[in-house]
Order: structure tokens, then C-alpha cells, then sequence
């Protein structure tokens, strides 16, 4: 679990299943391989090399949507928080791998060691939140991560969310695996396509209100529909923390 949070400049302190696990270590050397283990075998390749690089033409599609102060839930080595703040926006990311924020402080982006179920800075005042290279499988319960993301945002806010690629709807535990033997502490994710998420998010509140492709990568941008007030999540239904 974390237990401070660090901003740019700052020190990050968290428990050690997040220090010397497989994700920290491919963070560390910018590079893969990296999977997503299933109990059952089945692995999901992880683009660790995408994500430590700089923004690309697709992450440019996400950008030109962000207005105002934006959150990226789950910001991994931070690009997009740079590219953000290179645009002039004010921009956080959250992650609750230590190494993770260490590389986004290092490129330039302010980032906090902290789960997006904790209590976070500027609740209701953010005009975007980012849930992209799967993080709507964070916590393994895509309708309460929805309702959460609500509660973070101002009137008005609106939402980006990478979906997968195919009409999938699945929650499962699954573990780090780094391809030679290294295991990460097993946790629960989500995996959504395009059709679960406007299921999940009208069970949240939200509406889509566009979608699209680049690269080869699903996106849709969600707002609050207009009748609901933010939700927050079921007591006692609180997802496990993040990668």
C-alpha cells in the first residue's frame, strides 16, 4: 500500500511489493518484455518501450481533447503528463508504483505515488481525467473506478478512456511476469471494449459522447450525463490499487 505521495522534486515511499517488482524494474531499464499473467497462463503483452517514450500521433488524439487542469489516473512514466505540461496545461499524474513517479518527475511532469482511491488534490476542480493504456482495468471494477473519476471532476468535466481493441468484458487477477521467470504480488484488473464501457459508464452516470481510433487504439470520450450528480463508490466495494 502507499503511504506518501511525491510531487516534482519530492521523495516516494511505498510498500515493497511496489519497489523491486517487475513493472518497477522494466520502468527502470525503459524497456520490456512485460506481461499481464492470467492464473490460467495466458499473458497480455505490456508497450513498456511506448510508454517510456515520448508522446505519440495516437497520445496526440488524447491530447487535443484535454482542456483546462488534467488528471492522468495511472500515469505510468509520465508522457503524457509531460506533453501536457509542455502545452501549458496543468497536469497531475497518480500511479502507485514509486518508479513510475520517479520517471515522470525526471521528464518534467508532476506526479503523485497515491491511489486514485485515495484522497487526492483539487477533488471536483479537474476539467479532464485521462484512463488510458488500459487503466480502466484498474482495481478490477471498472463501474466503481467510473463513479470515482466523477467524484474528481468539475461540472462539466469530461473523460478520455482507452478501451481494448476487441469486444471484451473480463475481470480477472493477474500478476506481473517479466518473461523470465519474475512474478509480481497478484492483483485484479479489467479488461473493456468498446460496447462494455458504454455499459459500464451508463451504469456510472456517464454518456459517451465520442468515439474513435488511431494507430490502431480505441478511445472514447465520456461526460456526466446531465441529470446525475458525481457518484461515488459502493461502501465496502473499494478496488484493490492500481498498476
Amino acid at each position: 500500500m502507499t503511504t506518501v505521495a511525491a510531487a516534482r522534486g519530492g521523495t516516494v515511499a511505498a510498500g515493497p511489493a511496489w519497489h523491486d517488482d517487475p513493472y518497477a524494474a522494466a520502468l527502470r531499464a525503459g524497456r520490456g518484455p512485460l506481461f499481464l499473467r492470467r492464473a490460467d497462463g495466458w499473458l497480455l503483452p505490456l508497450e513498456v518501450e511506448r510508454w517510456c517514450a515520448d508522446a505519440d500521433g495516437a497520445d496526440g488524439s488524447v491530447l487535443a481533447r484535454c482542456r483546462g487542469a488534467v488528471l492522468d489516473i495511472g500515469c505510468g512514466p509520465g508522457r503524457l503528463v509531460a506533453a501536457l505540461a509542455e502545452r501549458g496545461h496543468r497536469a497531475l499524474g497518480v500511479d502507485v508504483s514509486p518508479a513510475a513517479v520517479h520517471r515522470t518527475v525526471r521528464r518534467g511532469g508532476t506526479a503523485l505515488c497515491r491511489s486514485v482511491f485515495d484522497p487526492l488534490p483539487g477533488e471536483r476542480r479537474w476539467d479532464t481525467a485521462l484512463l488510458v493504456d488500459g487503466n480502466i482495468g484498474i482495481g478490477g471494477d471498472p463501474v466503481a473506478l467510473l463513479r470515482r473519476t466523477a467524484r474528481l471532476l468539475a461540472p462539466g468535466g469530461r473523460l478520455v478512456v482507452e478501451t481494448a481493441g476487441v469486444e471484451v468484458d473480463e475481470r480477472c487477477e493477474v500478476r506481473l511476469d517479466d518473461g523470465r521467470g519474475g512474478l509480481g504480488t497478484p492483483f485484479p484488473w479489467a479488461r473493456v471494449g468498446p460496447a462494455a464501457l458504454r455499459r459500464h459508464a451508463g451504469r456510472a452516470g456517464w454518456a459517451v459522447t465520442g468515439a474513435w481510433t488511431a494507430a490502431g487504439r480505441c478511445f472514447a470520450e465520456l461526460a456526466l450525463r446531465p441529470q446525475e450528480s458525481p457518484g461515488s463508490c459502493v461502501p465496502g466495494s473499494r478496488p484493490s490499487d492500481e498498476r
